[in-house]
């Protein structure tokens, strides 16, 4: 069966102070047992804010850094998970469903891609 990749791309503008509201986290925590159950969920996790974070990028022959915030970029990768699904039909409907847990004020997407084995 293939494996997904899924990265979820917030805009951190809309994260709350203090992160996701208790009721957020539950029915997340939820939905990801019910993923893990199923035997679909073979990996997850959520990231640290930019502020936190590093970009190392090759240019010209040359590495250079950069520490976050990125206040450039409008939407950044929040977290991620690893599913083994039958189809990309299938890895789009639990993205979509961990997609609809969250409230009306996040903006969140979720770029779903097969993993290529043996690269």
């Amino acid at each position: 069966m293939p494996r997904f990749l899924t990265l979820i791309r917030i805009d951190e503008k809309t994260v709350p102070e203090g992160g996701p509201s208790p009721e957020l986290q539950k029915r997340m925590g939820e939905l990801l047992e019910e993923i893990t159950k199923a035997g679909v969920m073979l990996d997850n996790g959520g990231l640290a804010a930019t502020s936190e974070g590093t970009r190392v990028t090759w240019s010209g022959g040359k590495l250079s850094s950069t520490d976050g915030p990125f206040t450039e970029t409008k939407e950044v990768v929040g977290g991620y998970s690893i599913v083994q699904a039958k189809d990309k039909a299938e890895a789009l409907e639990w993205a979509s469903r961990f997609l609809r847990v969250h409230e009306d004020h996040w903006t969140v997407t979720a770029e779903v891609r097969e993993i290529i084995e043996g690269c």
